[in-house]
């Protein structure tokens, strides 16, 4: 009788993600014996274990390895994407108990909910096989509709959470059709061998399963990351999740997008790029417009901040479109600093709500200068980095996407995106208007700082501040992360 070998298997690369998942579990198993009242300790807990995977992840930095037959890899490209989950992930953690006990819906399970997300979002930056990517997009998208319907007392979130859920199933029957496409005109779903496959053939643009493959594809990614036209279910799903989850979700899953994408892209489809490029050329033009021209009109910040997470979608796209290492390693860079800008806006909004989502509008920040100033200069750095202006983190991101473009020969893609940022500074400096310029129709009493927002907030401002001022050494992380690929 033969014996089976089993292979060796290394598991460091996916070390964070199993000591995520257990700790996730455990948690679960936590949450029953934790007294209704005291979720928070669930919290704190996870927020540990996000900076103890954080030193995992950090100690793989140079030190490249494969697993699973090679479908699973651990390089510096994974490594900085890993790193920016993990920080959408702590400071939506510290973010979030102040809400939740104010809604009423701090229930244990959000945590390990979010570490089950990171996981998902994990598996897609380190995957160098289309099923392992897959499988990480389904373990992230699963745990993000039920963060997204969290609040089950609230009809929009109810709403947030089966409209996410359905749209994202659709989409993700494009990409996995657009998988499964790939693999029937290059006999594989290992990324590099696609490579090899497509690169030997004559004209690859002319095998039409492959052509139809890579199309799938990029709707599906495009969904994930909410580019015009497939954005459509962004504003309601981010109005009607609960604003911690908002936070997250405009963020980590948007860079985790970007990091599958530019992986399948780059390296297994190099050949096609004079394709690709070009679609993804009309994507960024549409998205930056669409999100930027419908940001004009909200007065709901929650859906202002919706359509500008669009256009800044647009923006990264600009930097894909180049397809050179500049614009992969400026989308890396502006995934980073996005997540500190725009989950510290999100936790100036939870500030100043109140129970119900009520003060969620633009002139609801009237007077906010004068009653909390702190609160107003910190939510004036993260709108400055917003609408790219120096010295932000914002401003060196989008500078340097649109050098990429340039690099390549998009000029008219870089004036464009250039136009469409100056528009954004419009609905941007409308919020500080109401907050230096208008009598306060409210005295913000209730507004209570807590001490894990606080430093949410400080983080934020720190990492929206420093990497503007003294960018080298992020983007020298970003272009050695990029050369891996």
């Amino acid at each position: 009788m033969d014996m089976i070998t089993i292979p060796a298997v290394n598991m460091t690369p996916i070390l964070p993600e199993i000591f995520l998942s257990v700790l996730a579990m455990a948690l679960l198993l936590i949450n029953v014996f934790v007294p209704s009242g005291q979720k928070s300790y669930l919290g704190y807990i996870s927020f540990v274990g996000v900076l103890a995977a954080g030193v995992l992840v950090g100690a793989g930095w140079g030190a490249p390895v494969e697993s699973f037959s090679g479908s699973v890899v651990q390089d510096n490209f994974a490594t900085f994407f890993k790193m920016i989950f993990l920080i959408s992930a702590g400071l939506a953690i510290l973010i979030s108990d102040q809400y939740m006990e104010r809604e009423g819906c701090n229930h244990g399970e959000l945590y390990p909910l979010i570490l089950f997300t990171v996981v998902g979002m994990m598996l897609m930056a380190a995957g160098t096989d289309l099923m392992t990517i897959f499988l990480g997009l389904e373990v992230m998208s699963v745990a993000l509709y039920v963060l997204a319907g969290f609040n089950r007392a609230s009809l929009k979130s109810n709403e947030a959470g089966l409209k996410y859920f359905l749209l994202g199933c659709f989409s993700t029957g494009f990409l996995l059709y657009g998988m499964a496409l790939t693999y029937g005109a290059t006999g594989t779903t290992r990324i590099t061998k696609i490579a090899a496959v497509v690169g030997q053939m004559t004209v690859p643009s002319a095998n039409i399963m492959l052509l139809a493959g890579m199309l799938l594809m990029l709707t599906g990614f495009a969904f994930k990351v909410a580019a015009a036209p497939f954005h459509m279910w962004t504003p309601d799903v981010y109005e009607g999740a609960p604003t911690p989850m908002t936070a997250f979700m405009s963020a980590g899953p948007k860079a985790a997008g970007f990091a599958a994408a530019l992986r399948i892209f780059l390296v297994a489809l190099p050949t096609l790029q004079i394709e690709w490029s070009q679609l993804l050329w009309v994507l960024a033009v549409l998205t930056m417009t669409v999100g930027n021209i419908t940001a004009l009109r909200q007065d709901n910040i929650k859906r202002m901040l919706a359509y500008s997470s669009i256009a800044h979608a647009g923006y990264a796209l600009v930097g894909f479109a180049a397809g050179n290492g500049t614009g992969a390693a400026g989308i890396l860079f502006y995934m980073l600093s996005y997540a500190f800008m725009n989950i510290g806006a999100f936790a100036v909004i939870i500030l100043i709500g109140k129970k119900g989502e009520a003060n969620g509008n633009v002139m609801d920040f009237a007077g906010l200068g004068f009653k909390h100033p702190a609160l107003a200069v910190a939510m004036s750095v993260f709108l400055f980095s917003l609408a790219g202006i120096p010295p932000t983190a914002g401003f060196i991101g989008k500078f340097y996407l649109f050098s990429a473009a340039v690099q390549k020969g998009y000029i008219w893609l870089a004036v464009l995106g250039v136009l469409n940022s100056a528009a954004s500074v419009y609905y941007y400096l409308r919020v500080m208007v109401y907050m230096y310029m208008k009598e306060p129709t409210e005295d913000f009493e209730w507004t209570r700082v807590s001490a894990p927002i606080a430093l949410s907030l400080l983080i934020s401002v720190a990492g929206t501040l420093v990497p503007g001022i003294v960018p080298s050494v992020v983007l020298q992380l970003a272009e050695q992360a990029v050369k891996l690929i």
